[in-house]
């Protein structure tokens, strides 16, 4: 039988084909989540972190982006830690039916002991949609360990009420798909682009862990209000926001448009950026190819 030492040494041992991979299933006070490190973290400089969306998990969310000639220039400057939500990486175990799944403020709370795992002090992070809103929480939680960040999709809300009872008598099994496709999708991308939408829905169906999407997509829908306000000068001295750079993405036909736009009057206008992107026919993936150019001018080397 493999003894404990047995097996961080496997967590540990770079994949096989990419020597500078390194996969780990990190002990956090909410359970063990899978992480992907690409590159080797230098000195004191942040680390890139993401987290995904729902619906995906780090490879189909940002492999695109981070394959991308665009970014190579970045990945020769910085570490990169992928964050799987638990149960959403490949291959993952289902979860046993008893099973609490964690809350959003749960999620943000395991990112202390991921960092504290890889021995990083602070970290650039990069998200969109669910892993955007953990990331805020985080950073706001924990500011001495967010040097920027970069949200894509971003809706610091709770959901309304309606949304909440539309999804529950929809019924979730066979609603669930459609559900996820309209969260990443805007209608004219979804009525449009069948090519992209069936390869997400496939993704979705096929490549996901049901039961275990279906814990996270709930654990999405019973967030709370991240309670941010704007710092206004002679106000309130320790109103809640982001003190790190933000870098707040969004498409212009995108559902999350007016919560992004509204999440950007909330925060310090001297430290966030809301980049609203128009675009013409490209894949969904293109759509954050501006962040890596922001990451590269506004954020330490």
């Amino acid at each position: 039988s493999l003894r404990m030492d047995d097996i961080q040494v496997v967590e540990s041992k770079p994949l096989i084909g990419d020597r500078d991979l390194q996969e780990h299933d990190v002990e956090t006070p909410y359970g063990r989540v899978h992480c992907t490190m690409k590159g080797v973290p230098k000195g004191d400089r942040p680390v890139i972190l993401t987290y995904h969306d729902i619906g995906l998990n780090h490879k189909s969310c940002f492999d695109t982006l981070f394959n991308h000639e665009d970014m190579q220039e970045i990945m020769q400057h910085f570490a990169v830690c992928h964050v799987d939500a638990p149960g959403q990486q490949d291959g993952a175990n289902t979860f046993s039916t008893g099973y609490e799944y964690p809350s959003m403020d749960q999620l943000s709370e395991t990112l202390p002991s991921i960092l504290k795992h890889f021995g990083l002090k602070s970290v650039i992070g990069m998200a969109v949609g669910a892993g955007a809103y953990i990331l805020a929480k985080f950073a706001l939680d924990h500011p001495a360990m967010a040097e920027g960040l970069v949200l894509i999709n971003i809706n610091p809300c709770a959901e309304g009420w309606m949304d909440w009872a539309a999804h529950k008598i929809s019924g979730w099994t066979h609603a669930m798909p459609d559900m996820i496709i309209s969260h990443l999708f805007g209608k004219e991308e979804i009525q449009q682009n069948h090519d992209l939408i069936g390869r997400y829905r496939h993704h979705i169906v096929n490549d996901m862990n049901q039961f275990n999407l279906q814990l996270f997509v709930k654990s999405y829908n019973s967030r709370r209000d991240l309670e941010i306000e704007r710092p206004v000068s002679g106000g309130h001295v320790n109103v809640r926001t982001l003190k790190c750079p933000a870098l707040l993405v969004v498409g212009d036909s995108s559902p999350a448009v007016d919560v992004v736009v509204e999440c950007n009057t909330k925060l310090d206008p001297t430290k966030t950026t809301l980049l609203k992107v128009t675009y013409m026919e490209k894949s969904s993936t293109d759509k954050i190819l501006i962040a890596p150019h922001y990451l590269v001018t506004n954020l330490p080397r």
